[in-house]
């Protein structure tokens, strides 16, 4: 029996939820099987990227008039640069790896090998977002708008430093949440367009409100310790300006960090691997 012509648009629609989740288990062990040294490599890019994004968003918020919501949501936008160029160019980025934790838990990964790919991805991130802090300071970046960026730049450093351990924990839950969910819609579309559309508001909103994401803190916090004392700090609280040291900046990311697990690895990998993956739905 002839069936037909088929619809040009077959194939084109966005994969299903369930169909998502395997795409990313898949995805996964891939990643986790990957050398060492591609990987590390692929970590650094992603730093990168996520600092550029970082750069930015700063730029955006910087002198703005608007007001604080859609200051804060267009800054939002303007970060959202960081996970696009992640997704569709191609790096590995930490807090988008928790998802990994579905494949571990579905038994098809040891933790040895998840934790060798975040510890690998984690590295990198580090030196990539670090190498962009040193690029910018020498470019003499935070002299735009005569100083205004730099001054920016300082005061969201001082504020994440001077985060009690416990809010940015909370914060890092969150952000993360918004992350992986970026990345799960990015991963249901099938052109560029369709990734970088479902980009956007996930992490215009985790920016917005000021959430906690470890890898764009070691890029934005490191910023703001080169820059105590080059740029004025009027507007700054001292107390804030007191915490902005080496022992605020690994205190923030090591809460950000573990929030970051726990909001991705808990919020989203296991709450989507419970619904789609779990042995009883085989």
């Amino acid at each position: 029996m002839a069936t037909g012509p088929q619809h040009p648009m077959v194939g084109v629609d966005s994969y299903a939820p369930a169909e998502i989740a395997q795409l990313i288990r898949t995805r996964g062990l891939a990643k986790a099987a990957a050398p060492a040294d591609t990987t590390l490599v692929l970590g650094v890019v992603a730093g990168a990227f996520i600092a550029l994004g970082g750069v930015l968003s700063t730029l955006i918020g910087t002198g703005s008039e608007l007001g604080l919501g859609p200051t804060r949501w267009l800054a939002g936008i303007g970060f959202s640069l960081g996970l696009i160029l992640v997704v569709v160019a191609g790096a590995e980025l930490f807090t988008g790896n928790v998802l990994i934790v579905m494949a571990w838990v579905s038994r098809q990964m040891s933790l040895g090998r998840l934790l060798r790919n975040w510890g690998l991805v984690y590295i990198g991130n580090l030196l990539g977002a670090f190498s962009v802090v040193a690029l910018v300071h020498l470019a003499e970046w935070w002299r735009l708008g005569e100083g205004e960026v730099g001054r920016a730049a300082l005061a969201t450093a001082a504020g994440k430093a001077a985060l009690p351990f416990g809010v940015a924990f909370a914060r890092g839950i969150l952000a993360n949440a918004l992350v992986c969910l970026a990345v799960w819609l990015a991963t249901a579309g099938r052109s560029v367009v369709d990734k970088v559309f479902a980009i956007v508001f996930p992490i215009s909103a985790f920016v917005a409100n000021a959430f906690e994401h470890s890898i764009a803190n070691a890029f934005l916090v490191p910023v703001g310790l080169l820059l105590r004392g080059r740029v004025p700090a009027e507007g700054i609280p001292p107390e804030q300006l007191a915490a902005l040291d080496l022992g605020g900046f690994l205190g923030n990311l090591a809460a950000a960090t573990l929030g970051n697990i726990v909001g991705g690895g808990v919020l989203v990998a296991l709450v989507y691997w419970f619904v789609y993956l779990r042995p009883e739905r085989s």
